[in-house]
């Protein structure tokens, strides 16, 4: 009886030139160099790999030491961590040495460096991404179940889910981004779900910054539906979004897939929690005035098409109009077209046209009643008559 062959990476993965580059400088010194998580993982499922990280038995001093005397230059990216980013041919790459755990408080974590791979990936979140790869692209998978959860997209993580949250709360939330991109419907483990429901105060303690990089991309994810449910059923959606409500997102997919429009995380977001403040997750300047925009706009009872359009662009106004939709809002035929044909109808009058006689607040009331009624008219009433009308609301007087 003969042992199974290992699985391997596609040959379009290792046959990159800067990165075998990196990994023969590491191996020639002697030490190993592992293709490691997302690129391996995402490689097996036939998905677009695009940052390849590196995992080695080499402490980061050495790294960079190899790296000078071959002329390849290092950039200290997450030195106190163990990362050192390698540049080959203008291609970076992320190398960190293997570590273990030394202490942890649920947000930061001290680690030592070791040559034990064992103990690099018992130190990982999940077994799908504690998957490694040499140079060959054969696959290594030292938890022993990281290859078979990865074929049932099953997501598991590494060891006791509870010591993997309590090492770093964020892999609570964690668990459901890529539980939305990989995960299996109907295949939550139901140890990680106990766990995160156990540890979903924890999350409180962390940045709104790192909690809010997490929403994003599992909000990116094409259908983060049932990622969603169970949050709410564990409490972290709660945790981390107190006002969101899910029970309209599948509406929102199923519209979004309706229309071949791509996921959007701020569209999803504004349906998910409308009333979200801006801190809550350290939205920029321009994602919070946008946010502002879809909710209140997609609140508006009856929704119609022509002042979104015509106010938000085609852009928001068709997203605004996605999330109408999903809760409720009953859309016209060819509703697209016509948003469309809204965000490019630009009102034909300017204050230079009522200025004077209008002058001061009386130009802007004039020109928001020539608006109003440029919109209710389907963009069709002629210039002269918006001038009157606009002439006729400016002058309180008349």
């Amino acid at each position: 009886m003969t042992d199974r062959p290992p699985e391997m990476l596609p040959k379009a993965v290792i046959a990159d030139p800067a990165l075998q580059s990196v990994l023969s400088l590491l191996t020639s010194a002697g030490h190993q160099a592992l293709i490691v998580g997302g690129a391996v993982r995402d490689a097996l499922l036939g998905l677009e790999v695009r940052d390849i990280d590196i995992a080695t038995s080499a402490a980061p001093d050495v790294v960079v030491a190899l790296a000078r005397e071959a002329g390849i230059r290092s950039v200290p990216t997450g030195i106190e961590h163990g990362t050192v980013t390698l540049i080959a041919c203008g291609r970076h790459f992320e190398v960190t040495s293997f570590r273990r755990d030394v202490a942890t408080d649920g947000r930061h974590a001290t680690v030592a460096y070791t040559a034990d791979l064992a103990e690099d990936a018992a130190r990982r979140d999940f077994t799908m991404n504690a998957l490694y790869a040499d140079a060959a692209g054969a696959v290594l998978d030292p938890t022993g179940s990281g290859l078979s959860d990865l074929a049932a997209r099953r997501l598991r993580f590494v060891g006791d889910a509870s010591a993997r949250i309590t090492e770093d709360y964020l892999r609570a939330l964690r668990f459901f981004r890529f539980h939305a991109h990989y995960g299996a419907p109907g295949r939550a483990d139901p140890e990680a779900l106990a766990a995160t429901a156990a540890h979903a105060p924890g999350l409180q303690t962390l940045s709104r910054e790192r909690v809010g990089a997490e929403v994003r991309r599992l909000l990116d994810a094409p259908d983060p539906t049932e990622a969603l449910r169970l949050m709410a059923q564990t409490g972290v959606l709660a945790a981390v979004l107190p006002s969101a409500d899910p029970a309209s997102m599948p509406a929102l997919v199923a519209a979004e897939a309706a229309l071949g429009v791509t996921p959007d995380w701020q569209r999803r977001l504004a349906l998910l929690a409308p009333e979200l403040p801006p801190e809550a997750l350290r939205l920029s300047r321009s994602e919070a005035s946008r946010h502002a925009r879809l909710a209140k706009a997609s609140q508006i009872r009856p929704f119609r098409i022509d002042p979104a359009g015509y106010h938000l662009g085609a852009g928001d106004g068709r997203d605004a109009a996605l999330i109408a939709q999903a809760n409720g809002a009953n859309l016209p035929a060819g509703w697209p077209q016509r948003l469309a044909e809204a965000s490019a109808a630009p009102l034909p009058i300017a204050a230079a046209d009522i200025a004077p006689p209008l002058a001061g607040p009386a130009i802007g009331r004039g020109l928001r009643a020539a608006e109003a009624l440029w919109i209710e008219s389907g963009f069709a009433i002629p210039a002269p008559a918006l001038i009157d009308a606009a002439l006729l609301a400016g002058d309180e007087d008349r």
